[in-house]
């Protein structure tokens, strides 16, 4: 593994990881919306890094990405998005309600356990592996699974504009990432009305399309 470097900066809040991780984006679209100034260095995948001391001294697990806040380091990407909405925008992104911050925990931590692996089936089979080496049967059974969990996101959102509501939220990041990866890669889906609007909505935001809307690799 090649071997990336990265200096910590005390005043700057900084971002370990590289581009095309969706963990990673998850971190820098909520970064951009909150309008932080956040240094972010390639570490992982074909940049290495996250294996050498210095690394494995932030966070032990070897993973992308780290956020760096000063002196104060934090891993695990849903972790990053609650700490910086909570500490940059505690009454926009994060709600002040417990029960509306019960049910955007929810969904955070639903697409973690239950819609990204299915997603993720998918992107390996179709991006980072051989076209010869493809599990054919995989790709339709984590495709099939996927249009049912997306189809229950849809009917969520029949009357609503976001997932908490008519203001986008936290909620929204994790799943919007997966999104992004379901609409780019080259697969069938079922026509769900509500889930592409709520989609075309993310979007047309800046921080989303410069910060998600990556080249798929």
């Amino acid at each position: 593994m090649s071997r990336a470097t990265f200096h910590r900066v005390d005043d700057i809040v900084q971002v370990l990881g590289r581009a095309n991780s969706i963990n990673v984006q998850k971190v820098m679209w909520c970064a951009h919306e909150l309008k932080l100034d956040v240094e972010r260095q390639d570490i992982g995948g074909t940049f290495g890094g996250n294996d050498t001391p210095e690394f494995l001294a932030l966070n032990p697990n070897g993973q992308i990405p780290v956020l760096c806040d000063g002196d104060f380091a934090l891993w695990e990407s849903h972790a990053i998005v609650r700490y910086l909405c909570n500490r940059y925008s505690p009454a926009a992104w994060q709600p002040s309600c417990p029960m509306e911050q019960g049910r955007a925990n929810q969904w955070m931590d639903w697409n973690l356990t239950t819609l990204h692996p299915q997603v993720t089936v998918i992107f390996w089979q179709l991006i980072r592996t051989a076209k010869s080496e493809r599990d054919v049967q995989a790709i339709e059974e984590a495709r099939a699974r996927c249009s049912d969990l997306w189809g229950l996101v849809d009917r969520h959102l029949a009357d609503r504009e976001y997932l908490l509501g008519d203001q986008i939220s936290m909620a929204d990041i994790p799943l919007g990432c997966s999104a992004y990866r379901w609409f780019a890669l080259d697969i069938d889906r079922p026509d769900l009305v509500h889930l592409t609007g709520w989609y075309k909505r993310l979007s047309e935001r800046q921080a989303f399309r410069s910060q998600v809307m990556h080249p798929l690799t």
